[in-house]
């Protein structure tokens, strides 16, 4: 019993963690599709568990069957090996890098089953060490599976620093965390082979996951902010009735035309995690300054007379101010500096032509020339009380015709070469 303590002390953990996630996510969440997470506990738990049988099998190697044995080492190796390349996977998902082309797939995961076939296919060598601390198994199998675990530990790391810039500040802190713990714990396992510390490994990988990406309570507070935003997002659509739903539309064209441009490596020193993240959570604040504007003007059916459209532009600066006075107090000063752009520099155009600041070319913050794009886009698009939508290859239209002009002509390129993503989200609306 003295040599699986470490093993249940992981089980239960794990264990633990798999039922706060379950409890989250088909009660509260009400989501039943089967998540690469669910896949990585699943695979742990066996890990874990066989982990513990060998532990115990090698130390009674007189009473346990030797082909037996050997099969538990089998599932035991396959599923440490698997657990580390969901990691790899799993960390190739959260920073947006996971492999489309068939080739790059092959030769991202071709270690995994080459790695795999060499674990079965030399089982049957597998010796069996006596050592210091507990016995433990040694052979081609045995290697095989460790140098995987370090090829893979390895590329995540690369993969890790590689997108430093576009993971937020908040998960870069548990992700280094648990990737050190886990080279370490490797390390000290790879010299030291008779301590069999390789339980607490995966124990601290899935911990590592759970609290960076799927902890609960992570998840509610992020929740609760986009529900505030939300508010004052509805609280304009209420106030100005002609342009239901352009809030949530115009966001849906800000991520995609900022997350473009980061896959393109554009402005890949401004367009960082925490930057996009702030940026898809502060454009719905574009308008607030609207709040302000009176509702016969807001909602007039026909267009503004000079004096009446000097007072709607009034709505930018407005929601500077609010921006400011609201949410001044947040410690993030990234997301406050975003949101106060976004609303006050808008309508802003490339060639200076725009308000209320009459800013030119990149002295328009980039948040807010992505959002200039966004913003007009679903005007010409929409029905207003004046008039008729306009068919959606003339809103096409309006956005090029508006390059070097109205907006960056590199935001222009962009915006237009992902239009069909443009479409479907403007058709799913």
């Amino acid at each position: 019993m003295e040599y699986i303590k470490l093993q249940i002390c992981c089980i239960v953990v794990v264990l633990y963690l798999g039922i706060l996630y379950y409890v989250n996510k088909f009660r509260k969440e009400n989501k039943r599709a089967f998540a690469l997470f669910d896949l990585i506990i699943l695979v742990a738990l066996i890990s874990l568990v066989f982990d513990g049988i060998t532990a115990y099998t090698v130390n009674n190697l007189d009473t346990v069957n030797d082909v037996a044995n050997k099969i538990y080492h089998l599932i035991f190796l396959i599923s440490l090996d698997s657990i580390i390349f969901l990691m790899f996977v799993y960390m190739l998902k959260t920073t947006g890098l996971l492999p489309k082309k068939i080739i790059t797939k092959c030769l991202a995961y071709i270690p995994f089953v080459v790695c795999l076939t060499i674990v079965i296919a030399f089982i049957h060598q597998l010796e069996f060490k006596v050592g210091n601390i507990s016995n433990y198994s040694m052979g081609i199998s045995a290697y095989t599976c460790y140098a995987m675990v370090f090829i893979y530990t390895i590329l995540t790391i690369i993969v890790f620093f590689k997108s430093w810039k576009y993971i937020e500040s908040r998960k870069r802190i548990y992700i280094t965390t648990y990737l050190f713990t886990l080279v370490v714990i490797t390390i000290i396992q790879m010299i030291f082979v008779d301590i069999l510390l390789t339980s607490l490994a995966v124990a601290v990988l899935v911990l590592g996951i759970y609290i960076n990406h799927e902890s609960s309570s992570v998840k509610k507070m992020t929740e609760y902010q986009n529900e505030m935003v939300s508010g004052f997002a509805t609280l304009i659509e209420n106030k100005d009735s002609s342009t239901g739903g352009h809030v949530n539309r115009t966001c849906k064209y800000v991520e995609l035309l900022a997350r473009e441009l980061r896959n393109k490596g554009l402005y890949k020193n401004i367009l960082t995690g925490d930057y996009l993240n702030n940026l898809i959570k502060a454009a719905p604040m574009h308008d607030i300054g609207k709040v302000s504007i009176p509702d016969d003007i807001l909602q007039k059916p026909g267009r503004l007379t000079s004096d009446e459209y000097d007072i709607m532009k009034q709505h930018s600066e407005k929601g500077g101010e609010i921006i400011k006075n609201t949410f001044g107090h947040l410690d993030d000063k990234e997301y406050l500096d975003i949101a106060y752009n976004i609303a006050l520099h808008h309508h802003e155009k490339w060639n200076g032509n725009g308000y209320p600041h009459g800013l030119k070319g990149n002295d328009i913050p980039l948040c807010a020339r992505i959002m200039a794009i966004a913003d007009v886009f679903d005007a010409v698009s929409e029905k207003r009380c004046y008039r008729e939508a306009m068919p959606i290859d003339e809103c096409f239209k309006v956005i090029e015709n508006g390059r070097g002009t109205d907006f960056e002509p590199l935001l222009v390129d962009i915006f237009l070469s992902i239009r069909k993503d443009i479409e479907n989200a403007y058709y799913s609306k």
